[in-house]
């Protein structure tokens, strides 16, 4: 498929550029060199996919407000299935709303995981090369591995890795780490940012027990360069939906109210602040009259130095001699 080739070629051509960047630091037959590239892949994808992450929050938000009509569409057309899916693509006409936007980064990057699938296992695992990974980079990462693990070994082709037992703990401890981050991922948007009354979140608890346990069962065929760019993307997805929903929550979830308390204790603490900063200054004012009185009342009472008079402000006299006339003779 012509679109397959095309992203086989575009992921080899970046895992190439981060390995031409990294080589110097770590070595360019280090499978550090590699799995940091790989690691480089995930970035450079995830920041391409941050507007269709918007989209995907405002079909999120739309979805949650469109509920209640949805539910009396449900209610009222109950026994219609035809008519209800009418009135239902009716109101995402026209409120905009698409349930499939939701879905949009994993849907979109399933081609992106399966050309990387393609490269790692063809292009490096066969040393054929893909695009710009020409055979002899293809069968340099061939002889890259971590923990004396290939980035193209399985859990299923351990034994014919180097080190069997070593491939089999890595792949089992990616593959825990990728399903676990991926319920994590799945029960943060259902705890904290679904509304208790919304008739998804039963859908979504479906998904968050469905999608770890798919991940797990495949993992075991996945390379182990596969597992570590999913768990990866799982990490990031973790960090970004934090930060959307600490910040930028749906209406009406736990984590709106829990916005509204840290907004209204952060006013308090403001408000409580500028009072205290009043208050000093009304202290601060006092203290400096009352100094400046007591000042005043000091300057009253001191002790003023008394005039003298002109005689006493004159020198003492010396003694004066006796004249010879008047000395007693002998």
């Amino acid at each position: 498929m012509f679109l397959l080739e095309w992203l086989e070629a575009a992921v080899a051509w970046i895992l190439v550029a981060f390995h031409t960047i990294l080589a110097p630091i770590f070595g360019a037959e280090s499978g550090w060199s590699w799995v940091l590239s790989i690691v480089g892949l995930v970035v450079v994808i995830r920041i391409a996919l941050i507007p269709l992450f918007v989209k995907q929050i405002n079909a999120q938000r739309g979805m949650q407000l469109i509920q209640p009509k949805i539910k009396e569409i449900q209610k009222k057309y109950a026994g219609d299935r035809e008519k209800q899916s009418a009135e239902m693509m009716k109101i995402y006409k026209e409120t905009g709303t698409n349930p499939l936007a939701s879905c949009l980064p994993i849907i979109l990057q399933a081609p992106i995981f399966f050309a990387l699938f393609r490269v790692l296992q063809y292009g490096i695992a066969m040393e054929e090369g893909v695009g710009p990974l020409t055979p002899e980079l293809a069968a340099q990462a061939h002889d890259a591995s971590i923990f004396g693990v290939p980035i193209y070994a399985t859990f299923a082709n351990a034994d014919e890795t180097p080190y069997p037992t070593n491939t089999r703990i890595l792949c089992v401890v990616l593959i825990i780490t990728m399903s676990a981050t991926t319920f994590i991922t799945q029960r943060q948007l259902i705890v904290k940012n679904s509304a208790p009354n919304n008739p998804m979140v039963k859908q979504q608890k479906i998904l968050m027990y469905i999608f770890p346990l798919i991940f797990a069962i495949g993992g075991f065929n996945f390379p182990i360069g596969v597992l570590i760019y999913w768990t990866t993307t799982n990490l990031w997805s973790m960090g970004q939906q934090f930060y959307v929903i600490r910040n930028n929550p749906q209406p009406g979830t736990p984590a709106a109210k829990a916005l509204e308390e840290r907004k209204k204790a952060k006013a308090a603490a403001k408000a409580a602040k500028a009072d205290g900063t009043v208050v000093q200054g009304e202290v601060v004012a006092s203290e400096t009259a009352e100094t400046s009185t007591n000042k005043g009342v000091t300057v009253q009472n001191r002790q003023q130095p008394k005039r003298q008079s002109k005689s006493k402000r004159q020198s003492p006299k010396q003694p004066t001699k006796k004249s010879p006339g008047n000395s007693t003779g002998g």
